[in-house]
């Protein structure tokens, strides 16, 4: 029994076949951007931000302890000098008023003097804490190179495994791409809903990346232009090789010319609109044969 082929190729994908092309990829890109948002998270963990060495923290904690003794001080001489307005107040009272104010000045005496003690303290306080600063801030200093230099690593790190990721995405979907082509399945609308997720894991990847190094303010337009223009081009290329492949075999079933799509009418070897030849011999058999068909009609070589 005898069957024949269909050409898959010709049969156009069906508007279901396209929209399910497109939900498929909406959720890849879900799962993209999951995956190169969770980067950070995971890089985080294999990468740990050092900690003090005990020579800083020593440094630090001194520095910390004189800035709380500052900080003591200086509530102090705050509520010794609070005291000695209060006695103050209470002393010029009882002088206006006439009445005995020994007692009163007495204590504004010893209020005035807390508030000496409590300035000297802070002046000491703050002595003690100006020491501690020049190793503080070295220790700090160093420890905050030490903290960029892990940091630097994370980012890096991140980077390269989302480079890759994009990277194997995109290769991955253009040798399916292939795969299925040549096959002439019909699973071919999956293939470019993968590869458009991978074009727009890569547009959301250069967006995060170029901005580090580009200010969009300033060169943004012109940076959009030139990739837009290159990826314009190179589209356009793809798609004159693809109907370079396609387009003579889609005419010949038309019965059209497979170089001018003039219609062939008759027997005639030569097309009517630009006189090139459209049948010729059969490299197999040696038979006539229509320029632009897959297989000879007489013996079915290719």
């Amino acid at each position: 029994m005898t069957t024949t082929r269909v050409e898959i190729e010709e049969i156009e994908s069906t508007k279901s076949e396209k929209f399910l092309a497109v939900v498929l990829a909406a959720f890849l890109l879900v799962g993209g951007i999951w995956f190169y948002a969770k980067t950070d998270d995971w890089v985080r963990g294999a990468v740990d931000v050092p900690a003090p060495t005990p020579a800083q923290q020593a440094a630090l904690g001194a520095s910390e302890a004189a800035f709380s003794a500052l900080n003591g001080a200086q509530e102090r001489r705050a509520q010794a000098l609070a005291e000695l307005e209060f006695a103050r107040e209470a002393y010029r009272t009882a002088l206006d008023a006439d009445r005995p104010a020994e007692a009163l000045e007495r204590e504004y005496e010893r209020a005035q003097a807390r508030l000496r003690a409590a300035e000297r303290e802070e002046e000491r306080a703050f002595a003690a804490w100006q020491a501690t600063q020049a190793a503080a801030n070295e220790a700090a200093r160093e420890h905050g190179a030490r903290v960029r230099e892990a940091q630097d690593r994370r980012d890096w790190l991140a980077a390269v495994i989302r480079l890759a990721f994009v990277a194997v995405w995109l290769l991955a979907s253009f040798r399916l791409l292939s795969a299925l082509r040549r096959r002439d399945s019909r699973y071919l609308p999956l293939a470019f809903a993968a590869l458009g997720t991978g074009a727009l894991l890569a547009l959301v990847f250069a967006g995060d990346y170029v901005t580090d190094y580009v200010d969009p303010l300033e060169l943004g337009p012109l940076l959009l232009s030139l990739v837009g223009a290159a990826a314009t081009l190179v589209a356009f290329v793809a798609l004159q090789r693809y109907l370079a492949r396609r387009v003579p075999v889609r005419r010949v079933r038309k019965a059209e010319c497979p170089f001018c799509g003039y219609p062939v009418r008759g027997d005639g070897p030569h097309c009517e609109g630009c006189g090139r030849e459209v049948i010729g011999e059969c490299a197999t058999c040696g038979r006539p044969r229509r320029v632009g068909t897959a297989r000879c009609a007489a013996c079915g070589a290719a």
